[in-house]
């Protein structure tokens, strides 16, 4: 069984469409109009391994407020869409994620109960054309459409451009184990309610 999910969604603001592959090649063909994020979900896609397809037409000409937001409702949206039941995946994973000077750890349960922990600072208000603080509302909107709790904290780093990756790299090791098959699971759902 292919593990996929296509999502689109069309507001005021945004119009956004995505489709994942959890079994996939590390593929992505990712455009958002914002470099920086665009850059973000590709690392996304490779290290995850996860086939990425995002295109988002979003109010730029006002902020990049919307348009992250949303990428990251999308993407989640479509992440839960792939997992469906969630029977016989690995659950929960953790990855502590090196960039040169920079360490963060990303802690992860596909639970069906979303929730962030969002431990992360940045020194700089943009980086690109993109401001540093909507890191974290994509992060909460991803967490919030995927169903997942979802951990986050930059242990030590100076460099953000190197944070800002590291949790996006953190991440993406970090879904790509908790998706995984758990062969002894021998396709049940991993939770002794029997679903989540």
């Amino acid at each position: 069984m292919q593990r996929t999910g296509s999502v689109e969604r069309t507001t005021k603001e945004t119009a956004i469409k995505a489709t994942v592959n959890l079994d996939g090649a590390g593929l992505s063909k990712i455009a958002t109009g914002i470099g920086f994020l665009d850059h973000m979900l590709e690392q996304l896609a490779r290290h995850g391994m996860i086939d990425i397809e995002l295109e988002a037409k979003g109010d730029l000409h006002i902020d990049f407020h919307h348009t992250v937001e949303d990428s990251g409702i999308v993407l989640g949206q479509a992440i839960a869409k792939a997992l469906g039941d969630k029977a016989g995946i690995t659950r929960y994973a953790s990855v502590e994620l090196p960039m040169d000077e920079c360490l963060t750890r990303v802690a992860i349960d596909v639970s069906g109960r979303p929730y962030l922990v969002w431990r992360v600072e940045f020194s700089r208000p943009k980086l690109g054309e993109m401001d540093t603080e909507l890191f974290r509302e994509w992060f909460q909107a991803f967490a919030q459409n995927a169903g997942i709790t979802l951990h986050v904290e930059n242990v030590y780093g100076e460099n953000n451009h190197h944070i800002a990756e590291t949790c996006y790299k953190g991440l993406a090791r970090a879904l790509r184990a908790a998706v995984a098959p758990d062969a002894r699971q021998a396709g049940r759902v991993p939770s002794t309610k029997g679903s989540l």
